[in-house]
């Protein structure tokens, strides 16, 4: 048991957090203290008739759209990493979660930007797709699915950039973004120019009765969102954190507020930061940077604390 957790720690956890988790060469994995959460999403309060997006911490955030839900990148238990023998080896939240698996209503959409392991969580999807067995529709990147393909889904969908997807409830459409894809670093992935037999890695447009949301996953500032400028998303869920020094694949907030206003999205809503550790920016440094950023901005953000909701009547 020792000598499989070692080879674990030492060899796979160590290849994928030189990408993923530098910091855990500099600091212990083991429990940190958690900061305290001022807010708390209540979504048994929230109607139908509203678009409500709560950020729950990381990439995840629960939507009320229109009275349908959608969840985005479910990450919600203390640690993330590999997964072996039930539990997680990787670094440990610096912030709780707004919700637990358990508070959550049922999802009527999930989606999965890309197979890294800080956003594609495999024991909180487990615990989801449990406690709502073949309920939940799933949305992933290409080449991703087998990642979650041996969980209770009601249906599992692969979207290509470019591609669309008509449910029940939703039009989905996936975009390019520039990141990359593997989960285990001998992956082959599209950054490294397999664009056929390569993980690859999107942002998201959903849309429901006239409204757009776009879910932007993980990316550095690139062009390649302003194809969704068509698209005239009213809010852009986007990444802001994990810039210093990893600008080669996370945009900074700055440059996330630049990208949602070149598709003249009208509200903007931040997430992927002062959840993990993963890179060497202050704490608070991405959410005062956005806010300040935002000032001279044509546009205006939704929420900056992870536990807020905001609410188009």
């Amino acid at each position: 048991m020792n000598t499989r957790r070692n080879f674990i720690k030492n060899s796979t956890l160590t290849a994928l957090g030189a990408v993923l988790f530098p910091k855990l060469f500099t600091e212990n994995i083991e429990a940190q203290p958690l900061a305290s959460l001022n807010y708390k999403p209540e979504p048994h309060l929230w109607k139908d008739e509203e678009v409500n997006v709560a950020w729950l911490g990381h990439s995840t955030v629960l939507i009320n759209f229109y009275g349908k839900w959608i969840l985005t990148d479910p990450v919600l238990f203390d640690r993330v990493g590999i997964y072996f023998l039930g539990t997680s080896f990787g670094p440990s939240r610096l912030t709780p979660p707004a919700l637990k698996v358990e508070d959550l209503p049922k999802p009527d959409l999930v989606l999965l930007s890309h197979a890294h392991m800080d956003h594609t969580d495999v024991p909180t999807l487990k615990a989801i797709t449990k406690r709502f067995p073949n309920e939940i529709d799933v949305v992933v990147a290409h080449l991703t699915a087998d990642v979650i393909d041996d969980m209770p889904w009601k249906s599992i969908n692969v979207l290509d950039w470019q591609e669309e997807l008509n449910l029940p409830d939703f039009r989905i459409k996936a975009f390019e973004v520039r990141h990359f894809g593997w989960r285990f670093p001998w992956e082959k992935d599209r950054s490294r120019g397999h664009f056929k037999d390569g993980r690859s890695y999107n942002a998201y447009v959903v849309e429901r009765n006239g409204k757009k949301i776009l879910f932007g996953g993980d990316t550095a500032k690139t062009d390649k969102l302003r194809a969704a400028k068509e698209e005239n998303v009213d809010i852009a869920i986007m990444p802001i954190g994990a810039y210093n020094p990893w600008k080669q694949a996370h945009c900074n907030p700055e440059e996330a507020l630049i990208m949602a206003s070149e598709i003249n999205a009208n509200y903007f809503i931040p997430i992927h930061t002062k959840t993990f550790s993963q890179s060497s920016e202050p704490f608070e440094e991405a959410i005062e940077w956005m806010n300040n950023a935002a000032a001279n901005m044509d546009i205006q953000v939704g929420l900056d604390q992870i536990g807020q909701t905001f609410t188009i009547s």
